[in-house]
């Protein structure tokens, strides 16, 4: 009971914090002097826009939106709607932090670093470009009966490159290459084999909810030898419930599939739910959510039970606007 208990208590303080924290507002806002210099839209053939700028000083940023409302930024729930949706078409770095009980009593802790960089290829595809590096600051491995040993180094790195039309209604749709490289620092926080597969999305999005499913599968071709082969799917499913004010929950968890494990410790299988919001720091809108994740089927030997999550997604300025090619 000392987790379930402890995730409750999380999930309450997160949701009397978000609570409290301004969101975007999606009220008519105050007249403007028409003088003044007013946000471009991210399709302006303008130079690239540095993160690095001053976020208070600069204007003329547009935060990773291809397509602005007639106030100039978009609402919460609708920057909302984009975070949660693969393939949308703004930028942002989610930072995921997950904190796993293991089957062993064990804790096991590591932090995602995914950017989000979807380009318009032509004004009828996009590409979405998605990195994610894992960095494992607590990954205990047994070096004698009941006695664990702990490290702390970068993972393997993961590259998707998603293929999206950019009209596609309702329907959120994406295909495209998915691929692991061996860039772990430590033998305990990567495989040590270069991998590569197919992934695709596939979901309906509205105002109202978002239902979809996003698996990514991979086999090793090449690597250390003294290293297993692998093959793997990483099977996301998705369904979101969305309420005003840049609210949200739907489920959470990612299905982990090894294919080559025994029968009994194939399926890594969460039962979990998430609780999001989008908020306003200054000019920076910023997606927090917070979710709680039980699996009930789990490898035998240092399978994942029990996982508090939190995401911190900042949406960033387009880097490279317009269309790549006419």
């Amino acid at each position: 009971m000392r987790q379930p208990l402890l995730a409750f208590g999380v999930t309450v303080l997160t949701f009397g914090i978000l609570s409290g924290i301004p969101v975007i507002c999606e009220t008519k806002p105050p007249e403007v002097d028409t003088n003044s210099k007013a946000t471009p839209n991210a399709f302006a053939p303008d130079s690239c826009v540095s993160i690095s700028l001053p976020l208070q000083g600069s204007e003329d940023l547009t935060y990773g939106a291809v397509t602005e409302s007639s106030t100039g930024e978009e609402s919460a729930s609708e920057l909302n709607r984009k975070l949660t949706n693969p393939v949308s078409d703004i930028w942002s770095i989610s930072n995921q932090f997950n904190n796993f009980e293991l089957n062993n009593g064990q804790w096991s802790n590591n932090w995602n670093f995914q950017p989000v960089m979807p380009v318009s290829l032509t004004k009828d595809l996009n590409l979405i470009t998605r990195p994610v590096m894992p960095f494992y600051n607590i990954v205990p491995h047994e070096t004698a009966p009941g006695e664990f040993a702990r490290d702390a180094a970068l993972g393997d790195l993961t590259l998707l490159e998603l293929l999206s039309p950019a009209h596609s209604g309702n329907w959120v749709l994406g295909a495209g290459p998915t691929a692991i490289f061996p860039t772990a620092t430590s033998g305990f926080t990567g495989q040590g084999k270069w991998q590569l597969g197919p992934s695709v999305v596939v979901g309906y999005l509205t105002k109202e909810f978002f239902i979809g499913v996003f698996p990514q599968q991979w086999w090793s071709i090449g690597g250390e030898h003294g290293r297993p082969d692998t093959n793997q799917m990483n099977l996301q499913p998705i369904a979101t419930v969305f309420f005003g004010e840049g609210w949200s929950i739907g489920y959470s968890g990612n299905i982990l599939t090894d294919w080559t494990a025994p029968s009994e410790d194939v399926w890594t299988v969460p039962v979990g739910l998430g609780l999001g919001k989008v908020v306003k720091f200054g000019r920076l809108p910023v997606k927090i959510q917070l979710a709680v994740q039980y699996m009930p089927v789990h490898p035998r030997i240092s399978g994942q039970e029990w996982n508090v999550q939190v995401q911190i997604t900042p949406v960033i300025p387009k880097l490279i606007k317009g269309v790549l090619f006419q």
